[in-house]
């Protein structure tokens, strides 16, 4: 009898612990806010409304729009040398411009309507840009991309 109710208290105290745990604020490091709702026109996206581009890829300029636990949307504009991603697969949806782009050992043109699908570890980029920098698309990537996860390729 005495051995059920120790059971039962302990029982009580995890319980009430993790009652209390779950009402602590989140750190900065907890999962990303739930998204909200939105209306964003992306072919009025002029290159001003894109933040300067990162020194590691110089030539592509890119506006986060969706931070989510499982994924990251975003839009491009520019160009990126070919590269491989470890650890996010990428689909990519061309909204203006033109120009070719490397998916694994095959290079495919790309144009407005253009959907690519590129799996984790697979080469891509090597972009070029036909349209005298127009070249703009929408960049998805599941589970979203550690920045240090772009393997540059020759």
């Amino acid at each position: 009898m005495q051995q059920t109710l120790r059971l039962a208290a302990v029982a009580a105290v995890a319980f009430g612990l993790g009652c209390a745990v779950a009402r602590f604020p989140q750190s900065a490091n907890a999962a990303a806010p739930p998204p909200q709702a939105a209306a964003i026109d992306l072919s009025a996206l002029t290159p001003d409304a894109f933040p300067p581009a990162n020194p590691a890829t110089p030539h592509l300029r890119t506006k986060t729009l969706v931070v989510e636990d499982g994924a990251t949307v975003a839009v491009q504009m520019g160009t990126i040398f070919k590269h491989y991603h470890e650890g996010a697969n990428e689909i990519q949806v061309v909204l203006e411009g033109s120009g070719t782009e490397w998916l694994g050992d095959k290079q495919i043109d790309l144009k407005p309507g253009t959907f690519v699908v590129i799996p984790k570890g697979t080469a891509h980029g090597g972009l070029t840009d036909a349209s005298g920098g127009k070249l703009k698309f929408v960049s998805i990537k599941t589970p979203p991309q550690d920045p240090a996860d772009v393997h540059p390729l020759q």
